[in-house]
C-alpha cells in the first residue's frame, strides 16, 4: 500500500432497521445518502431488525441484530422465555463481535433514547447498551446522530438509556426537548448539537397547487396509527386505542358527508389493521387506504393532497417536508416540537383525546389558511436542509479521518458546532 492509499472506513448502521417502520427507514436512507455521496469509499453494513428487507432495498450486508428471533414478541411458554433469556446473553457475544469489526458506528436518527411508545427494557434499550458499552471498551466509535430523545418514566428503561447516551462517542439530537430530556436523564449534554430530524435530508416531490381561480378543496390524507399510548400508559392501552379510533373515525365519517376523498396513510406495518378497520366503519367509495414501503411513496400520496391530518412522527415530517399544510394528532411532545419549529405549531390535536368536533374545527382553519401556511412551510423547509446539512458536516469533521489529519477534525468540528448553535430554533 502507497502512502497516499488509505484503508476504507468500515462502517456499521444499527437499530430497528427494515422492521416494518418506514420512518426508521428513511433515516437509514439518509445516511446512506450522505455515506455514498461524501464517503463512497466506506465499507458498510448493518445490525437490524430486518436484516433481509435492509439487503433487498439499500443493497448493504446485513445480519440481524438479535440471536432470538422472536425478541418483540411477548414470551409466554416457558420455551419463549428461556429463548429470550439464552437470547440475552448470546447477544452480548454476537454485538459485541460486531462492534469490533467497525472503525465507527452509526445508529441512525429515530427515537431511540425515548419510550413515548410501549417498549420494554430488555428489548431495544439492553441491544442499544450492549451497543454503546462494546463501543467504548473496543474503541469502536458509536454515534447517535439526530436522535429523539423523552425523558423514560419506567426505571429500568431510563438506566439502559442513560448509560447508552453516556457510553456513545459521539451524540446530536434532532430538536432541543430531545436533548433538555437527556440531560434530566443524568447526561452531560452540554457539548451535544442540536440539527433536525434526517428525514429532511431526503427529496420530495412537490406538492400540487393548481394554477388560476380557487379550485375545490383537493383530497385529505388521514395518517393513522395503531396507537395505545406511551409505555407509562399499559394500564389504559385499550382505553386509549378506542378513544383514538374511535375520534379519528367519526372524523373521516364527517369529511366524507362533506364529499371529500380520504386517502389513508401508515407508517409502519402494525397500522395497516387500523386504516382497515376505518374504511369498514366508514364504508364509502371516498375512503381508501394506500400501500406504501418507503416514504418516498409517502410523500408522493402527500403530495396529491389538499391537507394532511396525521400521528405518527415521520407522517407529520414528510408532510411538512412536502409543504402540504398539516395538522397533527399528537401522541407526544416531539410532534409539538415539530409543528413550532416548522411555524405550525397551532395546529396540534391530542392523540390520547381525539375530538371530532375540535379536531374538524381546526382543519377548516388550517384550510382557510392554506396559501400563508405553504409559504410558512417553504421557509421551514429551507431551514431544515440547511440544519441537516451542517449535521453531516459535522459527522464528517468528528468520526471520519482525512490525510495527514488526526482521527477527529477538532478546528472543523468547532465550526460546524458554532454553526448549529447559531441557527438552533
Amino acid at each position: 500500500m502507497t502512502s497516499t492509499q488509505r484503508t476504507p472506513v468500515r462502517v456499521g448502521v444499527f437499530g430497528l432497521l427494515g422492521a416494518g417502520n418506514v420512518g426508521n427507514n428513511g433515516s437509514l436512507e439518509a445516511v446512506l445518502g450522505y455515506l455514498r455521496a461524501e464517503h463512497p469509499d466506506a465499507v458498510v453494513d448493518a445490525l437490524c431488525g430486518g436484516p433481509e428487507d435492509v439487503t433487498a432495498r439499500y443493497r448493504i450486508p446485513a445480519t440481524r441484530m438479535n440471536w432470538y428471533r422472536g425478541e418483540y414478541r411477548t414470551a409466554s411458554r416457558a420455551g419463549a422465555i428461556a429463548g429470550k433469556g439464552l437470547g440475552k446473553l448470546v447477544d452480548v457475544v454476537r454485538i459485541s463481535a460486531w462492534v469490533r469489526r467497525h472503525d465507527v458506528v452509526i445508529v441512525p436518527g429515530t427515537g431511540v433514547l425515548e419510550a413515548t411508545l410501549p417498549l420494554r427494557p430488555w428489548g431495544f434499550p439492553y441491544s442499544l447498551f450492549l451497543l454503546c458499552a462494546s463501543g467504548r471498551l473496543l474503541r469502536t466509535r458509536v454515534a447517535l446522530v439526530s436522535v429523539g430523545a423523552a425523558v423514560i418514566g419506567r426505571r429500568s428503561t431510563r438506566t439502559l438509556t442513560r448509560w447508552s447516551a453516556r457510553l456513545a462517542g459521539y451524540r446530536s439530537f434532532r430538536d432541543a426537548m430531545s436533548r433538555e430530556a437527556m440531560r434530566a436523564m443524568g447526561a452531560d449534554t452540554s457539548r451535544d448539537e442540536i440539527y433536525e430530524d434526517l428525514a429532511f435530508a431526503l427529496p420530495a416531490p412537490s406538492a400540487s397547487v393548481p394554477a388560476g381561480p380557487p379550485q375545490p378543496p383537493g383530497p385529505v390524507c388521514v395518517g393513522v396509527m395503531d396507537f395505545h399510548g406511551s409505555d407509562d400508559d399499559r394500564a389504559r392501552a385499550e382505553e386509549i386505542h378506542r378513544r383514538y379510533l374511535d375520534g379519528t373515525t367519526r372524523f373521516v365519517r364527517a369529511l366524507v358527508e362533506e364529499g371529500r376523498p380520504v386517502r389513508l396513510i401508515t407508517g409502519d406495518d402494525l397500522d395497516g389493521p387500523v386504516a382497515a378497520a376505518i374504511v369498514d366503519a366508514v364504508d364509502s367509495p371516498l375512503v381508501t387506504a394506500a400501500e406504501t414501503t418507503s416514504l418516498a411513496e409517502l410523500m408522493k400520496e402527500i403530495a396529491a393532497a389538499g391537507a394532511v391530518v396525521a400521528t405518527r412522527y415521520h407522517n407529520l415530517v414528510c408532510s411538512l417536508k412536502v409543504g402540504v399544510p398539516t395538522l397533527a394528532i399528537s401522541y407526544s411532545a416531539k410532534s409539538d416540537a415539530l409543528m413550532e419549529r416548522m411555524g405550525l405549531g397551532a395546529y396540534c390535536h391530542p392523540a390520547r383525546e381525539v375530538d371530532a368536533d375540535r379536531l374538524l374545527e381546526q382543519f377548516r382553519t388550517l384550510e382557510q389558511r392554506s396559501a400563508e401556511l405553504r409559504r410558512t412551510l417553504a421557509a421551514g423547509n429551507l431551514a431544515a436542509s440547511r440544519r441537516v446539512e451542517r449535521q453531516f458536516a459535522a459527522l464528517t469533521a468528528a468520526l471520519f479521518p482525512t490525510p495527514g489529519h488526526p482521527r477527529t477534525q477538532p478546528q472543523a468540528h468547532a465550526q460546524a458546532q458554532a454553526q448549529a448553535r447559531q441557527e438552533t430554533p
